[in-house]
C-alpha cells in the first residue's frame, strides 16, 4: 500500500496573526511549528509532505521549511488561489477571502494518491496523535470509514480572542454524530462561550466538548465526494455571502455522516494542542516548545 501524505494546509491569510504565522520561528534554532508536525508524521511512518501554500508564499516555504525537510522525504506544492475553481465558475467580482479549507484539500488533489492525513500549518498536534492517525490510516478498513482526532475544547483556547472549532458529538461507538463550525468562540474562565450574531447573544460551552483542530485521516474515496460539494457550495451557498462564504472541510465528512455514506472514527490522544492565532500567542508556544525539549521529547535541531 501507498505510505499516508501528510497534507498541510498552509495558505491562510494570517490576519489575525499580523503576518506570515506559519512561517515564523517558535524556538531559538529557527523552527516552525509545522516542523514538529512533520517531524512527528514521518517518525510515525508518513512518506510524504504536500504543502499548500499561495503561489506567492511557495519561494518561502522552499527556502525554508522545504529545503529542511526535502533532505528527509518527498515534498510537493499544490496552489490555493481564488480562481482555482470547476469549470464553469467565476470569482465573484470584490471577492479576497480564499474558498476555505475544503477547497484548500481540492487543490492538492494532484498530489493525493492514497490516503492521507489533513492538518493545519499553525497547529501543534503531538507525536501521538500523528501516530494514532498513520495507525488507522495503514490498518485494513472500509474504504469509507475515515478518522479524526479530537482535543477537549478547553484546552483549545487562546487569552488573547475568539477562535474557530468544529464543535463534535460523539456515538457510544467512538464513531463522530455531527460536527458543527463554531466560528467565535471564546474562552470564559475554565469554560467558553460562543457567538453566531456578532456579540449579541452568547451561548454558554462547558469545555469539555471535543473539538476537531483538522486533524484528519481521509481515504481516497473522501475526495470526489469533496468536489461535488464544492461544486453545490459554489451553485447555492455563494449567493448567500459571494465575497466571504467559505466550504469548511469538515462539512463534507459531516454531510456523509449525515446521508449515511461514510463513517468517521474519533481518536483520542494524551496530546495538548496549542498553536498560534495570535501576536500574543506566540510566546506561550514558545515556552510550550523549551518545556518539550528539555524533557527530551525532541532535539534541540531536528533536522540535523
Amino acid at each position: 500500500m501507498t505510505k499516508p501524505k501528510l497534507v498541510i494546509m498552509a495558505a491562510g491569510m494570517g490576519s489575525r496573526f499580523g503576518g506570515p504565522k506559519q512561517i515564523t520561528p517558535v524556538d531559538d534554532a529557527g523552527h516552525v511549528i509545522v516542523d514538529f508536525s512533520i517531524y512527528d508524521a514521518l517518525r510515525a511512518g508518513f512518506g510524504g509532505v504536500v504543502f499548500i501554500v499561495k503561489p506567492e508564499m511557495e519561494a518561502d516555504f522552499r527556502a525554508t521549511i522545504g529545503a529542511r525537510v526535502g533532505e528527509r522525504a518527498p515534498v510537493e506544492y499544490a496552489h490555493q488561489s481564488l480562481d482555482a475553481l470547476p469549470r464553469g465558475f467565476s470569482v465573484p467580482e470584490g471577492r479576497q477571502k480564499p474558498w476555505g479549507t475544503g477547497h484548500a484539500v481540492l487543490c492538492a488533489r494532484e498530489c493525493i494518491d492514497g490516503p492521507f492525513a489533513v492538518i493545519n500549518a499553525d497547529d501543534f498536534y503531538g507525536r501521538a496523535s500523528f501516530q494514532a492517525i498513520y495507525d488507522f490510516l495503514t490498518a485494513p478498513g472500509d474504504a469509507c470509514e475515515h478518522a479524526m482526532v479530537a482535543y477537549r475544547l478547553r484546552n483549545t483556547l487562546t487569552e488573547n480572542g475568539s477562535v474557530s472549532r468544529g464543535v463534535c458529538r460523539v456515538d457510544a461507538d467512538g464513531y463522530l454524530s455531527d460536527l458543527t463550525e463554531r466560528t467565535r468562540i471564546e474562552k470564559r474562565e475554565n469554560a467558553a462561550a460562543y457567538t453566531e450574531d456578532g456579540g449579541e447573544h452568547w451561548h454558554m460551552l462547558s469545555g469539555d466538548e471535543p473539538v476537531s483542530m483538522n486533524l484528519w485521516g481521509f481515504k481516497p474515496s473522501i475526495l470526489p465526494e469533496m468536489e461535488s460539494r464544492f461544486e453545490a457550495f459554489l451553485r447555492e451557498d455563494r449567493a448567500k455571502d459571494p465575497l466571504r462564504g467559505e466550504f469548511y472541510l469538515p462539512a463534507v465528512p459531516d454531510a456523509l455522516i449525515r446521508e449515511g455514506k461514510a463513517r468517521v472514527r474519533v481518536l483520542s490522544t494524551p496530546e495538548r494542542w496549542f498553536g498560534v492565532t495570535y501576536p500574543g500567542d506566540l510566546e506561550a508556544v514558545r515556552a510550550a516548545i523549551a518545556a518539550k525539549k528539555e524533557s527530551g521529547e525532541y532535539p534541540v535541531y531536528l533536522w540535523t
